[in-house]
């Protein structure tokens, strides 16, 4: 893998965030667990996400390269003030890297998963194409 696909592909990540990610994935949610048995090995219209993956100064809960989408499972502790700020920072930061976000509550996918993977689909389908 190139160095240019490389930093493409993390958008410049560095050192620490790498072990950091690392890290969460042996630690996943419940949910992000859900999630990721229904995303991973392209089981989702044949697209490639990644898991607590490196973009930037982040750790994106599950990324898809080829879309530049972000997909976020987000627990209680993103119900305050404070963490909402935080997470439209983020979004809007990623935004800037021509990453687009799309936020889940841990409940939502929890509870009804066929509705969160329909509206993933149809983000995706509605998405301009970047090539």
């Amino acid at each position: 893998m190139s160095d240019s696909h490389n930093d493409n592909l993390h958008k410049g990540s560095v050192g620490k965030l790498f072990e950091y990610a690392r890290d969460l994935r042996k630690n996943e949610t419940v949910a992000e667990d859900l999630l990721w048995r229904n995303l991973r090995s392209r089981k989702l219209d044949g697209l490639k996400f990644r898991r607590q993956h490196p973009l930037d100064k982040f750790i994106a809960d599950f990324y898809c390269h080829e879309k530049r989408l972000v997909i976020e499972v987000d627990g209680s502790v993103h119900n305050s003030r404070d963490a909402k700020e935080s997470d439209e920072g983020r979004t809007y930061e990623l935004k800037e890297l021509g990453i687009m976000v799309l936020r889940f509550r841990n409940e939502e996918v929890l509870n009804d998963m066929s509705l969160v993977l329909k509206k993933i689909r149809e983000f995706v389908e509605n998405m301009p194409d970047k090539k």
